[in-house]
Parts: C-alpha cells; structure tokens; sequence
C-alpha cells in the first residue's frame, strides 16, 4: 500500500460497548444510532431543527450541540475523512463512501442508519504490522474512552505516521543509540573474565524472574547452573561458554535430550565459533553474539558491564 493522507480523522464508537464492531468489520460499514433522529432532516442538513429536536427530548443546549455535530459529522464527512475504531485490543481504520442509507428499524439494538467503507476495515499499518493498542501510545488510544459516539483525534500526526511506517525523529534516534549500546556491549561482554560471564548470565536470569537453585559452575560436568521459574513450576538447565563450536553445542543438545530432567536448556556463547543453530521448538534456547548483548542491554546491565571494562 502506498502512504495514506486524510481530511479530517473520527473516532467512531460502533454501537454500545461497541456491539456493532464484527458486524462493520464483516460488512464493510459503518453503523451509526440515533434512532429517534429522522434521516429526511439529516439528508437535508436541517441542522437547527435536528438541534431544536435534540433540546425537545430534554436535552440540554451544549449536549444537544454535541450531539447534533455527531450526526453532522456522519452525514457530511468525505471520502477524504479517515474513521478510526478501537476494537479486539486493535486500533482499526477505514475510508467511507458519502451515501448515508436509512435502515428504518424496530429495534434500537441494530443501528439505524450505514455507511458503505471504501475498502475493508483493517487494523494494520500499510505494511502489514497489527495495530495492537499495546504498541500504541496513550496519546492516541485514549480517545477509546470518548463517552458518545463520534469525536475528532487529537493525535492525528501520530496515527498517520503509525499507519504509514513512518518514525518519528527522536525514536529513529533512539534505534540507532540503542544499536550502537548493544554494539558497544557485545565487544564488553567478549572481555569478560569467564567468572565475570557467568555472573552476568546469572544476573540475567534473575532480573528476568528465574531463580538459581545450584551452584554457580561448580563441578557440574554438562551444566552450569539449575534454575526455577517458581510462578510456573518449572525447572531448566544452563550452560555458559565463552567459546563453542557447533559441536560443543551438540553435545549439550545430546544431554538435555538424554537426561530428560528439565522442560528446557539455555546455551550461552558469547563467541561462538561459526554459525550454531538448534532444532525447532525442542525446549533449546541459543544466545549468542548481538543477541545476547541486545538481552544484557535490556535487562539493565550496560553499566555493570562498563565497570568491568574500564
């Protein structure tokens, strides 16, 4: 896809709760309430009598106004108007086609009225990535708290760019600091003391919730340390080297298969020899090289690490 530009961006809530959401996604629409709002007046845009009809069903002034713009905005807003939802712990989005079509229904739990979405809802950026509100700024998916119906996003720059890939500039500086930190790492972790390796493997693990239950090295032949995941019960064997080939690695494959004690083995190298790998999804972990340091880095230990190289 190619970048997209928009007018004017909404957020919509689609029904109570949003209980028309799968039905929108499904049909391509967009669903809209308002029941007791006659489509001759809205079509029109007889927006003083769909006012004074909001103030004669004892509404005051201001919420008549609020809500009188809400259907406003749905009658009158172009193809050019980007409509965002916020649905399935996914922020959605979708173009619509002018044409508002009256449903005339019975029963005030189906919408009222629809607008046909100029292609699919989706909840992805242009590339592909999930628009998970997890990854999301607050910023931006507050607007997921709006009490009514339809309001304006306040962080329209943000969404664009999430929606088209494109970073801001401090975070694309941030990426590059944080390359360069694990970078930097990688070669204070290659001079570590094989003693001070092991620590900071230790260190890891337990800033990550597991706790050693052995020694540390000791005289263990095929393990370095046994450690306990306690909130889920479970158990897994290390091994630590500063320097391993694939068939060192082989070898503690052989034994974590043979012995059959732990659920899973972590094989530590920081400067392996070639390229090792290991078989999918059989409880193996590998960390090696950047990777390991991109780990050290995010479990706080850039300054340890500092210490012992200066």
């Amino acid at each position: 896809m190619t970048n997209i530009t928009a007018a004017e961006i909404r957020y919509i809530k689609l029904g109570r709760g949003g209980m028309w959401a799968q039905d929108c996604f499904e049909r391509s629409e967009l669903h809209f309430g308002y029941h007791n709002v006659p489509h001759e007046l809205c079509a029109v845009g007889d927006w003083t009598a769909v006012a004074a009809l909001m103030e004669n069903q004892d509404r005051k002034p201001g919420k008549a106004k609020d809500m009188t713009r809400e259907i406003c905005d749905f009658y009158t807003l172009n193809e050019d108007c980007l409509w965002i939802t916020i649905a399935d712990r996914h922020l959605w989005w979708a173009f619509a086609k002018p044409d508002v079509e009256w449903l005339d229904p019975t029963d005030t739990q189906r919408p009222s009225r629809i607008r046909k979405t100029l292609g699919p809802w989706r909840r992805e950026d242009i590339s592909g990535n999930a628009l998970g509100l997890d990854s999301l700024s607050t910023k931006l998916t507050q607007v997921g708290n709006y009490r009514q119906t339809i309001c304006r996003v306040r962080a329209a720059d943000y969404l664009l760019n999430r929606i088209n890939c494109i970073e801001d500039p401090i975070a694309a500086r941030a990426r590059t600091i944080r390359l360069e930190m694990i970078d930097v790492a990688s070669s204070m972790i290659r001079q570590l003391h094989w003693a001070e390796f092991e620590i900071m493997i230790d260190l890891i693990f337990s800033r990550s919730g597991w706790q050693r239950v052995s020694e540390l090295g000791g005289t263990m032949a095929d393990i370095d340390m046994i450690l306990e995941q306690p909130t889920l019960a479970e158990r897994a064997s290390v091994q630590v080297k500063s320097s391993a080939s694939q068939a060192v690695l082989n070898k503690h494959i052989e034994y974590f298969n043979r012995s059959g004690i732990h659920a899973r083995t972590f094989f530590v190298c920081h400067s392996p020899k070639g390229n090792l790998s290991v078989p999918d999804d059989a409880g193996i972990h590998l960390w090696t090289g950047k990777a390991l340091a991109g780990i050290a880095v995010e479990s706080g230990l850039f300054d340890w690490l500092l210490e012992r190289t200066t």
